[in-house]
């Protein structure tokens, strides 16, 4: 099979002040493969999703999307990020407008593209996600799991060619965690190229093509769902998955 490169991590280093969040970190994302990144608190995995998303400046390496170095200074950053879009934790929803306002104002304010087309490009995703019937309601009068849905939505309505999810789950309720789960497993079904960092092991092992384990700011592991979940090499990732008694 002939797989495409999307994005090479490359001896990726993050630094604040003193203290190394991550080191020498390497890793590629091919076009429709969908990479769960797990691992303790305070690994670096989200600080990882950050950095490919320029919202953190990498301290040394480089990070590729189709072979152009995303670090260069030279580099068009909102350009970037209209193929590489991110969800977020806690879903940075603009407050004072509704659910379509919100899905509508990337593509016109950065795509350029017209109210009409935004409309419908907005419609579409939120359709996608469940979320059509909201379209007049504003965030408040929400629930998280549908606020999520919403991010998504947002994100989706870009276009991009590659999403990142920084635990899209983590400030939900349990009962709410299903919902988004279901929307990310379908979008992966569909080919999504995705980079997820997620506490949620049983969606990592059912939906992810490759799981990466990191711990103290590096790699520890890398491979497929099956190679992770049920033949870990490294006692860090046992003892890691054995804490989730992953009966999953």
């Amino acid at each position: 099979m002939d797989t495409e490169k999307v994005l090479q991590i490359s001896h990726l280093e993050k630094s604040f002040g003193t203290h190394e969040v991550l080191r020498d970190i390497d890793f590629t994302v091919n076009k429709g493969e969908a990479i769960s990144i797990i691992g303790p608190s305070g690994s670096g995995k989200s600080t990882l999703l950050r950095c490919v998303n320029l919202l953190e400046t990498p301290t040394g390496g480089n990070i590729y999307y189709h072979g152009k170095d995303i670090t260069d200074a030279k580099m068009n950053i909102p350009s970037y990020r209209e193929h590489v879009g991110m969800v977020f934790q806690n879903f940075n929803l603009f407050a004072n407008m509704t659910v379509l306002e919100n899905c509508m104002t990337g593509p016109v304010t950065v795509a350029k593209k017209s109210k009409k087309e935004a409309k419908e490009l907005a419609i579409k995703f939120l359709e996608k996600v469940g979320m059509e019937q909201y379209i007049n309601a504003k965030p408040r009068q929400l629930s998280g799991g549908q606020k999520q849905r919403v991010a998504i939505a947002r994100a989706l309505a870009m276009e991009p060619e590659v999403l990142l999810f920084d635990e899209p789950t983590s400030a939900l309720d349990p009962q709410m965690v299903g919902e988004v789960l279901s929307v990310m497993s379908k979008l992966a079904k569909e080919g999504m190229t995705m980079l997820v960092v997620t506490h949620e092991m049983a969606f990592a092992k059912e939906v992810s093509d490759k799981v990466i384990f990191m711990a103290d700011g590096v790699i520890v592991e890398e491979g497929s769902s099956s190679d992770i979940f049920e033949h870990a090499k490294q006692e860090q990732t046992k003892e890691f998955l054995n804490r989730f008694h992953t009966t999953v």
